[in-house]
């Protein structure tokens, strides 16, 4: 069974991490955990109130496969919890890697993104930091994924989603059709 901690922040982008969690608990049978500062009670940016299972300061990685790092307002701002140092040990352990949205930002700071390809919601969102992966940045719309890290701008769920299921090594011709059905969506001309 994949063991999944989501990292969450008050006012949390509740649409960027949804589909992989749901995927990934409904089809795939995905062990799903939220984990929030001090394990404190959180509302989204669309005021859905979410209360984790655990606190950030309680996460073991020996007992997870996958962390996911939520985007949100909170990364920019002075009450974003530091987590570098557990992200960095988490990738350092092998265990998939992932953000999204805002969540790329703690990626950068914790020094992962410094030598892959990666993504966020626009370069200067990470231009900002004292990172040095600049000359990896791919201003693209959808997820990249290197070894084992994963990166999507907070318009991307559904690649985020799709990107970190191959990773783990996750493809069968239900995640296809499931593709597909969301994919069906944009073909519409506007």
């Amino acid at each position: 069974m994949t063991r999944v901690i989501t990292i969450l922040t008050e006012n949390f982008s509740d649409w960027e991490t949804a589909l992989i969690n749901s995927t990934g608990r409904g089809y795939y049978g995905f062990d799903t955990r939220f984990a929030s500062p001090k394990g404190l009670q959180v509302t989204s940016s669309s005021g859905m109130l979410v209360t984790p299972q655990l606190s950030i300061e309680s996460i073991r990685l020996d007992e997870i496969d996958l962390l996911i790092v939520c985007g949100g307002t909170a990364w920019q701002t002075e009450q974003a919890p530091n987590i570098t140092e557990l992200v960095a040990q988490a990738y350092e352990k092998n265990i998939v890697v992932a953000g999204i949205c805002d969540g790329t930002r703690i990626l950068a700071q914790a020094g992962v993104l410094d030598n892959l390809r990666h993504t966020s919601n626009s370069p200067e969102n990470l231009s900002q930091l004292n990172y040095r992966g600049a000359a990896y940045y791919q201003d693209v719309p959808y997820a990249v994924a290197e070894r084992r890290v994963i990166t999507a701008p907070g318009s991307a769920p559904v690649s985020f989603m799709a990107e970190i299921l191959s990773t783990l090594g996750i493809g069968d011709d239900n995640l296809k059709t499931y593709l597909a059905m969301h994919a069906a969506e944009h073909r519409k001309s506007v």
